[in-house]
């Protein structure tokens, strides 16, 4: 496999986790809060999944392709 595939499909993978992980955080703490409507806290989770995808996928690229180039 080619070496920019290889760092585009392990960075892809750990933001996405990232972001997932964020945003079913966030739903979680709605919903243990209990005050807030079934729009708010899904509309809440995707705004959180898509800040958190905005935010680290260029960290998390820089970051996986400075390892895997240092090899």
């Amino acid at each position: 496999m080619d070496l920019d595939k290889k760092i585009a499909r392990t960075s892809a993978a750990i933001y996405a986790a990232i972001s997932i992980t964020a945003s079913a955080l966030f739903l979680i703490a709605a919903t243990a809060a209990g005050k807030y409507t079934d729009v708010a806290r899904f509309g809440g989770a995707v705004w959180v999944l898509l800040l958190s995808f905005i935010v680290t996928m260029p960290l998390v690229t820089s970051e996986v392709k400075k390892r895997m180039k240092a090899n």
